[in-house]
């Protein structure tokens, strides 16, 4: 995440499109929250400058991902969560190749770290040193794979205090490239003059 987010408030906010990658066009970080009186921060993230931060979490309440894997296959997302210490712990993971009209089965449920806490083993985010044991990495739900538009949802299970609050860094869509048609046939063209010489 390159840059500061503006201070504000409102039941969503969209951070702005990915900072690297081959299909960065198009692709875009958002949240959305129930109430109105949701405010959205950047604080340090981990191993970075910034990281994406809201407060006032309810049931259902989101981070969302956009991305097109047109032409990438195995498609998995991975990133570091933490929170605060009453902040959301229970999240869930789903995806969408419909732009939204309707959600994948779960893809993952899991529980957030509180950054620091003591016996967690962990350490705060810091802008320099990515700290290990908030990294979270799953396969995507099936239909991800060579799509125009995948929406992936980070979504709380619990409902909080005003004042807890969650962020996330390093949110990394990957797969690996489909083989071009011409390159496959090129292929088979190849293993049948190898048959011929024999």
């Amino acid at each position: 995440m390159p840059t500061a987010v503006a201070a504000t408030t409102g039941v969503s906010y969209t951070y702005g499109v990915a900072d690297s990658g081959d299909m960065t066009a198009g692709s875009s970080l958002s949240s959305s929250h129930a109430a109105a009186a949701t405010a959205y921060s950047s604080p340090t993230g981990n191993g970075s400058t910034y990281s994406l931060s809201s407060n006032n979490w309810a049931i259902g309440d989101y981070y969302q991902v956009s991305v097109s894997t047109t032409g990438y296959q195995d498609v998995s997302i991975s990133w570091d969560q933490t929170r605060s210490s009453t902040g959301p712990a229970s999240f869930e993971l789903v995806a969408s190749t419909d732009g939204g009209a309707s959600w994948s089965t779960l893809i993952a449920s899991y529980s957030v770290v509180q950054a620091g806490l003591t016996g967690t083993g962990t350490t705060s985010w810091n802008a320099l040193t990515n700290q290990p044991g908030f990294f979270t990495t799953t396969s995507a739900a099936v239909g991800a794979s060579d799509s125009t538009s995948v929406l992936f949802r980070i979504r709380s299970l619990v409902t909080t205090t005003a004042a807890g609050t969650n962020r996330i860094d390093n949110v990394i869509v990957s797969g690996s490239m489909v083989p071009a048609p011409g390159a496959v046939a090129l292929l088979g063209l190849a293993g049948l003059i190898s048959r011929r010489r024999r």
